[in-house]
């Protein structure tokens, strides 16, 4: 999967991106709306050198690469600002952000109702959309893209279903010769957006799973017999290179390194009850389906979206972000990156496209309610 996967047909129903005539318009949407969620006023573009400081990043390991190059090319225009990232997991991002740690945690999950309210001061700021892939190592089979669904998956990570040529995975795959050797599930050992994605796709699509284990960024794992466990995106696609008949979730931003690896992606059963694979047109379908429910906080499940084009594993990816910084010069730095970051433009939409994501979708700046509801505080000193 060295780039976007192709499908075999175009889809019926696809969500446009700006156009470039609209992006001006849109740019000037965006930048008014996430300044007003930061508390600030939109200031002229920054053309001097600002004071020496450095801003902390930690969390998502799927968000890191885009993360990298963001880091990179802001910096370079930009003297004076430095910031150093880390991937850490979605959970750690969360955490460190509540306290104060960092200033900005990068995570695939939103925080919980219960965490909102007890750090009001806490936002979730979507930054892209992005996925995770099914990912195996199937000797013989890894250029086939197997079809799977969702109580196939959970019955696999239950150890419910334990060998490849079982009939739940041979039923959906007729024709397909399924070797009789055990499945070895993989999954991620730390707190992580992936693991809080793909356990939402699990819920959502599969009630025995919904009823026993849930989902979120760590879950209590089945005890599967050879079952393992990896540390970040990286670690997942290592560990089922080198682990034969294994499985596992990976986040689309490493679709390059599954590529290298030669590893099967997966097409998966949607909402609609179709197989389809983890292409851009998938991706934008899927968030593009339930985009314009997205509330002001921003905190929006996009798994297992209807349409007979979606993917089903799709997600928002945030910056969590706390109201109250140290000084104003943290707040409006933190500020200008995140208006930066998000800038509709056709480079921006370049950048999201090498590490397989999507920009956000215009109706999701159209919440006005932010100003009022969320950012009444930032930049107010914590000292």
């Amino acid at each position: 999967m060295s780039d976007w996967i192709l499908p075999s047909r175009p889809p019926r129903a696809l969500h446009a991106l700006p156009r470039p005539r609209a992006l001006h318009a849109l740019q000037r949407i965006c930048a008014s709306l996430l300044a007003a969620s930061l508390g600030l006023a939109v200031l002229a573009p920054h053309t001097g050198r600002a004071a020496d400081l450095t801003l902390t990043e930690t969390g998502s390991t799927l968000l890191q690469p885009l993360f990298a190059i963001w880091v990179a090319d802001y910096t370079k225009t930009h003297p004076g600002i430095a910031i150093t990232i880390a991937g850490t997991g979605s959970e750690a991002g969360i955490t460190q952000a509540v306290a104060g740690t960092v200033r900005i945690g990068a995570s695939d999950a939103y925080m919980s109702d219960a965490q909102v309210r007890q750090n009001p001061d806490i936002m979730n700021i979507a930054l892209a959309i992005a996925a995770q892939t099914i990912n195996y190592n199937l000797p013989g089979l890894n250029t086939a893209n197997l079809k799977l669904d969702g109580p196939t998956l959970a019955g696999i990570y239950a150890g419910a279903i334990r060998d490849w040529d079982a009939p739940a995975i041979a039923a959906l795959n007729p024709g397909v010769t399924l070797p009789h050797h055990a499945i070895i599930p993989v999954h991620r050992g730390e707190g992580s957006g992936d693991t809080f994605v793909f356990t939402q796709f699990l819920t959502f699509s599969t009630s025995s799973w919904e009823d026993d284990k849930g989902y979120g960024t760590t879950i209590d794992w089945p005890a599967v017999p050879g079952g393992l466990a990896a540390s970040g995106n990286d670690g997942m696609v290592k560990t089922i290179q080198a682990t034969p008949y294994s499985i596992g979730y990976v986040g689309v931003s490493f679709s390059d390194a599954i590529a290298a690896a030669e590893l099967g992606t997966a097409a998966l059963k949607n909402n609609a009850g179709l197989f389809v694979l983890p292409t851009k047109e998938g991706i934008t379908a899927g968030a593009a389906s339930l985009g314009p429910r997205t509330p002001p906080d921003e905190r929006l499940t996009l798994a297992f979206a209807p349409g007979d084009t979606s993917y089903p594993l799709v997600s928002y990816e945030y910056a969590v972000v706390s109201k109250k910084q140290p000084d104003p010069a943290t707040a409006a730095a933190i500020r200008r990156f995140l208006l930066w970051c998000i800038e509709p433009s056709e480079d921006k939409a370049a950048v999201l496209d090498r590490v397989h994501f999507i920009p956000l979708p215009p109706h999701t700046w159209e919440l006005t309610q932010l100003a009022q509801n969320r950012g009444a505080d930032i930049g107010k000193s914590t000292a």
